[in-house]
């Protein structure tokens, strides 16, 4: 069944205002800049706090409209439990349980261990679905998964 928001099981209701720097889909993971505005989180496997761009349902707009350059995104923050409607990578493959981090581009990607330990809090939550995108290799919006916010 197809979910038509970004928010599937919420405890907490953290939600945040700012300006778009360039065009995000509801279901991006975003990061906050220094310059106030948000943008799709840009450093694959980094440190990121756990944060979304929800829908703009205030304007009437699902989860297939993406805001432009400088329109407010709604922001949230889930916490620990909370399920989101996140976005998978182009060419990735999860399982139900498997670890998911940053890709870099706003999207997220199966967490690989690697020797380098240098980041605190790479991972985003576990894969609640199994989802295959494997085949896919240009944006594509039917690669929504629901995650667990760890």
């Amino acid at each position: 069944m197809a979910k038509n928001t970004i928010k599937i099981k919420k405890y907490s209701d953290v939600i945040e205002e700012y300006p778009a720097n360039a065009a995000i889909t509801p279901g991006h993971l975003i990061e906050v800049m220094s310059t106030g505005y948000v943008r799709k989180h840009a450093t694959a496997g980094g440190n990121c706090l756990p944060m979304f761009a929800l829908e703009d349902e205030l304007q009437g707009k699902g989860i297939d409209d993406d805001f432009a350059q400088y329109d407010r995104v709604q922001c949230w923050i889930p916490g620990r439990g909370d399920i989101v409607l996140g976005i998978l990578a182009d060419g990735q493959s999860v399982q139900v349980g498997d670890f998911l981090e940053s890709g870099g581009d706003g999207t997220l990607v199966k967490h690989v261990v690697d020797s380098t330990g240098d980041y605190l809090f790479p991972l985003i939550g576990i894969a609640m679905e199994t989802v295959d995108m494997s085949g896919s290799s240009t944006v594509d919006p039917s690669g929504r998964i629901q995650v667990r916010i760890i």
